[in-house]
């Protein structure tokens, strides 16, 4: 008949297997994230003056910084002549903050 073929022996085959886990947990590092949010005013806004308003309050509310007032300033020349003389009622146009 025919020829006989050996099969291998594995039976003295040894092995060992760890599992070891890994020393910290990987973390998203966030510390030198940076992020910058600023509100910029439509250049079709407008304000309407409210009685006890002044350039400076109309700018720190709109910019944050009293001392922008002269962009409001400026930017409404055509019905103001000076600073100090707003009147409630009145609309202003607020630019965008530069």
């Amino acid at each position: 008949m025919g020829e006989q073929i050996s099969k291998p022996d594995f039976s003295s085959v040894q092995s060992t297997v760890t599992s070891t886990p890994p020393a910290a947990k990987a973390r998203a590092e966030f510390g030198k994230v940076e992020s910058e949010v600023s509100s910029t005013v439509d250049e079709s806004t407008n304000y309407i003056v409210q009685n006890g308003d002044n350039l400076s309050k109309i700018a720190k509310h709109f910019y944050g910084d009293a001392d922008a007032w002269q962009a409001i300033f400026e930017v409404n020349r055509d019905q103001l002549t000076d600073p100090d003389r707003i009147k409630p009622g009145q609309i202003l146009k607020i630019p965008p903050r530069a």
